[in-house]
Parts: C-alpha cells; sequence; structure tokens
C-alpha cells in the first residue's frame, strides 16, 4: 500500500507517473513553483491541521488548485499535502541560502529600512546583485552574514541542530518560529546537502547505517523511538525538539532513554549513523 504522505494524488488528480498504480478522474504532469511565504503549513485536507512545513524558496509541484488551496508535493523530501494558494509564487534559481537560525529580508540596503519577512535557517534565495553589506533578492534585501551559497554546504549536521536550541516545540513545525523532532534533524541534514524524509520514521527507514550492538555512540548519531528522533552532539548529550520540554533541548542521552520509556513511548527501536 502506498504511503499517503509520499503519493500525490487525491482522487480528483494524480502525478502522471502513477497512471495505472492509483485510481484519480485525472492525471497530470503538474507545474513548478516556490513557496514565497517565510513559512506555511503543508496539511492533509484543506484548512486541516498541518502535518508538515515548508519554508520561503521550497520548490513544489502543483498538481491541483481549488478553493484557494493547492495540492503538492515538496521536492525536498517528496512530502505532499495542501497549501494556502496564497503562499505560492513562480519558480527561480536559488543561489544561496540561510545559514543562521534566522534573518529577514529588508526593502532597503539598510537594518533600518522595512523588514518585509522573517526568513528561518534553510530558506533558499536568489542573489541579483551584491551591496556593501547586504544581498539584493528579487523580494528585498538580505544581510551577506547571514547567507552560504548552495555550492558551500555545512558538514557538521550537529552544528546546525544546535542552532534550534532554545525554539520553541511546534507538532509539524520546520522554522525557528516553531519545530518538532524531526524539523530539527532534517533541517540539519538538508543544511549539509544531505536528502532527509520529513518524518521521524521515514528518517529511521532511510538515513545512513544501523549502529551494531556495542558500538559507542560519536556525535552525528541519530536516535529514534516510536514516533520520536534526536541527534547526539556528544557520546552522552541528545539534542531534540520534545513535548516534554515544550521546546528544543539538550538531554543527557541516558535520562532521555529512561525519561522517554517511563512515559510510555517505549525502548529506542534504532541507532542510525550518516
Amino acid at each position: 500500500m502506498s504511503d499517503r504522505r509520499l503519493t500525490p494524488a487525491n482522487g480528483r488528480v494524480a502525478a502522471a507517473y502513477l497512471r495505472g498504480q492509483v485510481e484519480a478522474e485525472a492525471f497530470v504532469e503538474g507545474a513548478a513553483a516556490r513557496v514565497i511565504a517565510g513559512v506555511a503549513d503543508l496539511c492533509p485536507a484543506p484548512s486541516a491541521r498541518r502535518e508538515r512545513q515548508v519554508i520561503f524558496g521550497d520548490v513544489v509541484t502543483v498538481y491541483e488548485r481549488l478553493g484557494g488551496w493547492a495540492f503538492v508535493q515538496a521536492a525536498k523530501d517528496g512530502y505532499v499535502g495542501y497549501i494556502a494558494d496564497g503562499a505560492l509564487g513562480a519558480p527561480s534559481a536559488p543561489t544561496h541560502f540561510v545559514a543562521t537560525l534566522g534573518t529577514h529580508l529588508y526593502e532597503g540596503e539598510s537594518f533600518k529600512s522595512r523588514d518585509l519577512l522573517a526568513l528561518t535557517l534553510g530558506s533558499r534565495v536568489t542573489m541579483t546583485a551584491e551591496g556593501h553589506k547586504m544581498w539584493e533578492t528579487p523580494e528585498g534585501y538580505i544581510p551577506k552574514k547571514h547567507l552560504r551559497p548552495l555550492d558551500k554546504p555545512f558538514t557538521d549536521p550537529a552544528t546546525v541542530a544546535q542552532a534550534f536550541f532554545g525554539v520553541p516545540y511546534l507538532w509539524g513545525g520546520n522554522s525557528r518560529a516553531g519545530i518538532d523532532c524531526s524539523g530539527v534533524v532534517q533541517a540539519a541534514l538538508l543544511a549539509c546537502a544531505i536528502p532527509c524524509p520529513g518524518d521521524s520514521d521515514l528518517q529511521q527507514a532511510g538515513l545512513g547505517e544501523a549502529i551494531p550492538d556495542g558500538v559507542p555512540p560519536e556525535r552525528g548519531d541519530i536516535y529514534f523511538w516510536k514516533g520520536h528522533v534526536g541527534m547526539l552532539v556528544d557520546p552522552a548529550t541528545m539534542i531534540h525538539a520534545n513535548a516534554h520540554h515544550m521546546a528544543c533541548v539538550y538531554e543527557p542521552i541516558a535520562d532521555a532513554i529512561i525519561r522517554i520509556e517511563a512515559q510510555g513511548d517505549g525502548k529506542v527501536t534504532a541507532r542510525r549513523r550518516l
């Protein structure tokens, strides 16, 4: 049975490549679009509770527009859902990504100019001109110090994950305004140009290699529970966004293992190393 989260089909329309695999009234190629909101919910149905989020610059394929909503599939991880139509714009060729926890798009080339949009780590932008301290984009100006070229990704996912320390927990969240456990892991890996699914069960199935019993833990190891995931910043400490603390926090891995099992969420289901 296909995974609904990764299958662009809703009964009315389906991706053309799914012809013969799913039932739909129409099979379409879809059209590329770009997220132009700072962050937008990706929902399993129009006006439903979010499952994940997409951020500024994310590329999606639009298969249907109906009633103010677009049925899309995100290019970064294949996640499927509905996004508010107004959050989408024309595609562009990104050159840089936001390399700090957050930044702003400014109206002019001055930090005193009006801020137009808040951006989160990983947002992709297109540079059109270079100023003294800011890059110009079609949407506004961004401080140079907050960006990295796409061809110069980070190399240590744990360092990126640590940038989210203190961010409030938000189920399905993918930004500095609120993030969940799988969101932290995905943001950390994508910033290092490592492909990563959106949900923890998909991450457990697709990331890295299983760590054999008896192999000592290392920085960057990823620990999984049923419905939860965290990343080690050293052999004894994990960073993870969780509802117990309602934030992205550091926690001794030994304490986390005991606490998570005691609260009824079971034992560690996997350890993976990239």
